[in-house]
């Protein structure tokens, strides 16, 4: 399939006393994009933190307690994200949450299709607030996603900042690519945006940028959020010259939805204005003379 649908969330965070609550709020946001067609469903980074609420208030309050409450639910959140995309045929890549591989956690997202878990991608690059507080540890390799939509790569959050991960992905045949992310401020957000439309630039590439919104008064860990949900592509031939194909406003939530040609994103490559995907190995030896 070479033209479908796609849909990031911008994510507010709900308190539940049941993991029932949960499904029933999951199956509704899913069941909105897959109504306007959506064949691809991205949510945001520690959008899952929300699950930390199950465990009552003093384990949603201490940051190490709600890593391990989270955790605790990975079996029932995968159970989950496979009947929804089951139900609506369509991939989601589910909220981000911590998985502990080793004696701390990565922080991992996983892609689910409708035959099944299709992969998943770590976080590489921790923030401050991961390495100095939460002690939320990197994962190992970055590799795409080979699904029926194409190739898909995922860079989480701070990872959208830094050229070289998504030239990575990109480099072994991503079109696609996924920034999920949680930032408190606009500053956080606005390195984000930048970072995910720098991204769809450099490499002539879709990127679909998913936030958490809004205050969750229960989790330390993402108790403000800001953002908007975007999806962008290179500001040349075939796509927007604002390079923003959809996006939501500012802190309200609800889905950016857009369609998506993997057709125009080749177009593009061979034979737009500008030809950054081609060009990009030039840098090498402009910067060694």
């Amino acid at each position: 399939m070479t033209d479908f649908t796609l849909a990031a969330a911008a994510y507010d965070l709900t308190w539940f006393d049941h993991f029932d609550d949960h499904s029933a709020k999951l199956a509704a946001w899913v069941a909105e994009a897959a109504g306007q067609g959506a064949k691809l469903l991205v949510f945001p980074e520690y959008g899952s933190m929300e699950l930390a609420s199950l465990g009552g208030r003093a384990v949603a309050a201490d940051l190490e307690a709600g890593l391990h409450e989270v955790a605790r639910h990975g079996a029932a959140t995968d159970a989950l994200h496979l009947e929804l995309a089951r139900a609506h045929d369509c991939l989601i890549l589910g909220a981000s949450r911590p998985f502990f591989t080793g004696k701390r956690p990565v922080n991992r997202a996983t892609l689910y299709g409708p035959d099944g878990i299709i992969g998943h991608q770590d976080k590489q690059i921790m923030t401050r607030f991961e390495r100095e507080e939460w002690d939320v540890v990197a994962g190992q390799g970055l590799t795409p996603l080979d699904t029926d939509l194409g190739r898909i790569g995922v860079i989480i959050c701070y990872d959208s900042e830094f050229p070289l991960l998504g030239r990575h992905l990109v480099d072994q045949g991503a079109e696609i690519l996924l920034a999920p992310s949680c930032t408190e401020t606009l500053a956080g957000f606005s390195r984000v945006r930048i970072g995910s439309m720098a991204r769809a630039l450099e490499n002539q590439c879709v990127v679909a940028h998913a936030p958490t919104v809004g205050p969750c008064d229960f989790c330390p860990a993402v108790d403000a959020n800001t953002g908007s949900a975007s999806i962008y592509g290179p500001p040349d031939t075939g796509f927007p010259p604002t390079g923003i194909l959809a996006e939501t406003a500012l802190n309200v939530p609800g889905w950016a939805v857009a369609e998506v040609s993997l057709e125009a994103i080749r177009h593009v490559r061979r034979d737009g204005r500008v030809l950054n995907h081609l060009h990009w190995a030039e840098q090498a030896a402009r910067t060694a003379e």
